[in-house]
């Protein structure tokens, strides 16, 4: 809880912190990767740097924390924490870089504010960064235990066992870890980090949803390759796409995530689009595996069949469920495709059982639409989760 004196000052200084907090956090990520440029070449996403993506997301979460903090002191948003801890504890973040964190980042502020940083504003907003980084590094700690690993070395390498192609752009890769020790357990819909050495020496680190069951003797991953061969957005999926192969290794991450299946017997939705689908095949998989009863509704949105990665597994999975049906909308049908399954996807005539728990995952805009459809179905905020990759966008919502 933020300090009496702190919660007048934020608030206050929100308006104008949140009015700068882009050029603010622009600031920030210039001053640490001149001081720390293994950050960007070994850790952060190059492709969210070039973007600006990370930006704004580090902007719309410390906005988020603050505004949570000022106006509902009583309460904190452990949902947006949770995500980050989990994608943080994925990259083997540790506690001493929110120290490297909170030196240029202050920095940044004093210099975008200049003389409206007071003594008295720079000490609250002090106490707000490290109320949120206490609160992710407690996190984190629980995340590193549960797995048995000291706190960053979340790294091990695994052995690609074979490799699958889906579509033209996608492709499974099966693994196992190397060292013979058993692979970690994990919850369906969860996903691990894997990090590659690129031609220039970096190592950047990209996340891929689990789309195996958490009983499969083998653990799959599933890349789409980003059309964008040579920019940083594009340049992991790349490099697995063309290098990668059966006999190969992958420093892969222990597996992390909260978008996971819980254990109750319950209505669900699983609703994906694109590469999305990933974590759903998993959870689908093991649905069958523990006799699930209760209704499942399977939704998910491409443009074609033919880019709809393991589409036979999505219907075939479905069908093994004694109560699921599976919707497909595509934007570029096959003949004889149904009409009112053509284009985006339209929950308009799907039926949702009372008590559903929807997961989500794919392209924002998706899964804003869909998010916005279920509320209008009567679906509760806190039973619609989802999984972003790359920065959370949508933080502010939650």
């Amino acid at each position: 809880m933020l300090s009496e004196t702190s919660t007048a000052t934020v608030r206050a200084t929100l308006p104008a912190v949140g009015a700068a907090i882009g050029d603010i956090a622009d600031l920030f990520y210039r001053k640490m990767f001149a001081a720390h440029p293994e950050l960007l070449r070994d850790l952060f996403n190059r492709g969210n740097q070039a973007s600006g993506a990370q930006r704004r997301a580090l902007a719309g979460s410390i906005a988020a924390f603050a505004t949570q903090l000022v106006e509902h002191p009583d309460t904190r948003p452990d949902v947006m924490l949770n995500r980050i801890a989990h994608k943080h504890a994925s990259l083997g973040v540790t506690a001493p870089q929110y120290e490297i964190v909170h030196t240029h980042l202050f920095a940044a502020i004093a210099e975008v504010l200049g003389d409206a940083v007071t003594p008295e504003v720079a000490a609250a907003w002090d106490e707000v960064y490290w109320l949120m980084a206490g609160a992710l590094i407690s996190i984190e700690e629980r995340l590193y235990a549960q797995q048995g690993v000291v706190a960053g070395d979340v790294w091990r390498e695994w052995e690609v066992v074979a490799r699958i192609e889906e579509t033209s752009d996608v492709a499974t890769f099966q693994l196992r870890p190397a060292d013979g020790v058993p692979a970690p357990a994990f919850r369906p819909g969860q996903y691990v980090s894997v990090q590659v050495e690129l031609p220039d020496g970096a190592h950047q680190i990209r996340q891929y949803s689990l789309s195996s069951a958490p009983g499969s003797r083998l653990r799959s991953i599933t890349v789409k390759r980003v059309h964008q061969a040579g920019a940083p957005d594009g340049e992991v999926s790349n490099h697995l796409y063309a290098e990668i192969g059966a006999g190969d290794r992958l420093r892969v991450s222990a597996p992390y995530g909260d978008l996971a299946l819980g254990s109750a017997d319950i209505p669900l939705l699983l609703a994906s689009a694109g590469i999305g689908c990933t974590p759903m095949l998993s959870m689908l998989e093991h649905l069958a595996a523990i006799d699930h009863r209760a209704p499942v509704t399977v939704v998910h949105g491409d443009r074609s069949p033919a880019t709809h990665a393991m589409r036979t597994d999505h219907a075939l999975l479905t069908e093994k469920l004694p109560a699921a049906t599976a919707h497909f909308w595509y934007e570029d049908p096959e003949p004889g495709h149904p009409a009112d399954r053509t284009g985006l996807v339209d929950l308009s005539e799907v039926v949702v059982a009372p008590g559903t728990h929807a997961y989500l995952c794919g392209p924002l805009p998706f899964m804003r639409s869909v998010r916005t459809q279920l509320l209008a179905k009567g679906v509760p905020a806190a039973d619609i989760h989802y999984e972003v990759f790359g920065p959370d966008m949508w933080l502010a919502q939650d």
